[in-house]
């Protein structure tokens, strides 16, 4: 894809209705950690506990949708104060509730947070998908959370059987 916000991209699409999409990107790494996220908000990661663990593990571009705003992408394991789930297992929080949770708990402990989202109006990604703009994949909560973000998206070309090196830029039509 020509358009620098997702070139190279992977993204979890969170939501697919008929008025529209939501995603977060999950391999843009942004040159800042939870820690300095932590400290800019005033909630403490306490140093030999728990949540320690969170520090180095950096925030990621989600998308150029509301780059202010941060998003959790988690294991679904609590009812957080706004949170939409996306399958049994993971929810997209965007509330500070979780963020609060993280700093005294450690909980939930698999967590992508994301600056920003990706978003789709109605019938825009289905167009997109029609125009092969897209390659889709089965999501992966094992790529999602235990894969490193710069071989997230390697690791999901593989699991299509395609090694994202051969792939053209160029999208055709048979």
């Amino acid at each position: 894809m020509a358009d620098p916000d997702f070139s190279r991209s992977l993204i979890y699409v969170c939501e697919h209705t008929v008025d529209g999409a939501i995603g977060i990107i999950i391999n843009r790494p942004m040159d800042i950690r939870l820690a300095e996220l932590f400290a800019r908000v005033s909630i403490p990661l306490n140093e030999g506990s728990p949540t320690e663990r969170y520090a180095n593990l950096p925030v990621h571009s989600g998308g150029p949708v509301q780059t202010d705003r941060g998003f959790v992408l988690h294991r679904a394991s609590h009812p957080w104060q706004s949170s939409l789930r996306v399958t049994d297992d993971i929810s997209l929080t965007s509330s500070r509730d979780i963020l609060q949770a993280m700093g005294d708990t450690g909980e939930p402990r698999d967590v992508l947070v994301t600056l920003g989202y990706a978003g789709w109006t109605a019938g825009q990604l289905e167009w997109e998908l029609a125009q092969n703009t897209w390659l889709t994949v089965e999501a992966s909560s094992h790529i999602l959370f235990n894969v490193p973000s710069e071989t997230r998206l390697a690791s999901a070309m593989q699991s299509l059987g395609v090694d994202f090196l051969n792939l053209s830029d160029v999208a055709g039509h048979a």
